[in-house]
């Protein structure tokens, strides 16, 4: 006897031109077998999709979940805000300094604490990607990675002299920097090198060994938010994109790649590129460099909003929202296959951190980052439609393609052996985007206002459901993936 058999389901896979409809079979938490007709008094529990989209769940390769709450309850809010979208499968940054757990140290003391803190808390699976910020980070990178099943790292590239929301002198307080430390250049290739010997000594897991970087440089930042700032001509979000300009993505797109070539540092990945001065420098770069592995990353919210967003401050984020030629040049690479997946970036900031409440409008005030994770398949689906993007594309941005790179092999597809992580969308269902509608903290959305095509309507989470028709399911089931996880066959 099957444990579960969802009937009816257009079924929608990665790497695939078609959709089709079938019967999938769970067993043990997997699918078991998927086919035409599969007999209803083979199974103990049965779902009628009623030919509802089934697309894989999807791997939410970006977030910030304990940035700006503490984990234990930023896990909750926004991993139930994560299975309402669809999301299954949650990748988020976390480093030591300000911020998340607001403490310095090596990551062996560090990192037990964020798993402890995380545990009986999401409602989704999950895993984290690592910054290493001191240099006894790099040299503990082989130890997460084999201890914790940690493959990925993370360079934030404009720390050394910018903070998390603007110009900043306090590195060594905001990084909590040892004595004698740097966060700059030298330490990214220190890095590098070090995942490169990593690469080299794994063989078999080498693939899913990788370092993402936010391309940005400190110095055009700072000399940008001077100017824009002693001008006063600029208000917004408009503000906001010109003292973050886009050639300062560019450049330090070509300083990442270069060191990576450098250090033969063979898998890369691009973070939330915004703007066409900043794709086109990593097409450059994968063009330069065919040796390397480059991944190219885009967050649904640069391809919702642009500069003209009425819902202003609350979009704003690192890097910026750009005008809409950008947003259309992100599009127009996103259908000719040179973006790899698309992301939330999510990252909680409740209304009353976000903006200060006697500048509500005053964007050098107001904190970065917003949420998203909820309306990821959605915003994809409806703005990608419009466009001609495929079914089977939409499964390989948001499923399969970070699935794969970050070794989340059990992942990102429906097939016998693979997690029985199930969506069930519908696709001809439209809604107003209203941040009381979502489970997130947050209590505001830049998204708004915005009318979206495509709603998900049941989250299955290995076999179980999560969410439906609005409503949380059940208890936090979600568990700690070491990285990387395989498919297993099921008996």
């Amino acid at each position: 006897m099957y444990d579960l058999l969802i009937k009816n389901a257009r079924i929608v896979r990665p790497n695939r031109s078609d959709v089709f409809t079938a019967d999938i079979a769970i067993q043990q938490e997997k699918i078991a077998h998927i086919a035409p007709e599969i007999p209803s008094d083979q199974a103990m529990h049965i779902h009628d999709a009623r030919g509802l989209l089934a697309f894989p769940g999807l791997v939410d390769a970006h977030m910030h979940v304990g940035i700006y709450a503490p984990l234990e309850q930023d896990a909750a809010t926004e991993s139930k805000a994560a299975a309402m979208g669809g999301v299954t499968s949650t990748i988020t940054y976390f480093r030591t300094g300000e911020y998340y757990l607001n403490k310095g140290g090596p990551y062996r003391e560090f990192f037990p604490e964020v798993l402890r803190r995380s545990e009986g808390n999401y409602w989704v699976d999950y895993a984290y990607h690592l910054a290493p910020i001191n240099r006894i980070h790099i040299d503990e990178m082989p130890f997460l990675f084999q201890q914790f099943g940690v493959s990925s790292f993370k360079i934030f590239m404009f720390y050394g002299s910018h903070g998390l929301h603007g110009k900043s002198d306090q590195q060594r307080n905001f990084l909590k920097l040892e004595e004698g430390e740097k966060y700059d250049f030298a330490h990214f290739e220190f890095i590098m090198r070090k995942l490169s010997d990593m690469i080299e000594d794994n063989p078999a897991q080498a693939p899913y060994l990788s370092l993402s970087l936010h391309c940005e440089i400190a110095d055009i930042l700072d000399a940008y938010t001077t100017i824009i700032q002693k001008e006063g001509r600029l208000k917004g979000l408009p503000a906001y994109h010109a003292a973050r300009p886009p050639h300062s993505e560019g450049l330090a797109v070509f300083i990442a790649a270069y060191l990576a070539y450098e250090t033969r540092c063979l898998n890369i990945n691009l973070l939330h590129l915004s703007s066409r001065k900043a794709l086109e420098a990593s097409l450059m770069m994968r063009d330069l460099f065919p040796h390397i592995n480059f991944k190219r990353e885009v967050t649904i919210g640069h391809l919702l909003l642009d500069v003209d967003e009425p819902n202003g401050v609350l979009a704003k984020v690192n890097p910026p929202i750009r005008p809409r030629e950008d947003v259309e040049f992100l599009w127009e690479k996103l259908l000719n296959g040179d973006v790899d997946w698309v992301v939330s970036d999510h990252a909680c900031c409740a209304a009353e951190l976000k903006y200060n409440a006697q500048h509500p409008d005053d964007i050098w005030m107001a904190k970065s980052g917003f949420g998203g994770t909820e309306y990821l398949l959605s915003g994809l689906y409806s703005e990608g439609k419009k466009r001609g993007l495929s079914l089977n594309r939409m499964a390989e941005l948001v499923c399969w393609n970070p699935a794969q790179r970050y070794g989340l092999l059990s992942k990102g597809d429906l097939a016998e052996g693979f997690d029985a992580d199930i969506v069930l969308f519908d696709p001809d269902q439209t809604f107003v985007v209203r941040a009381t509608d979502s489970f997130s903290a947050q209590g505001y959305t830049p998204f708004e206002g915005h009318e979206l095509t495509g709603r998900v309507k049941v989250t299955f989470l290995r076999g179980q459901k999560v969410f439906e028709n609005g409503n949380i399911i059940g208890n936090p089931r979600g568990r700690y993936m070491r990285r990387p996880t395989m498919p297993s066959s099921v008996t």
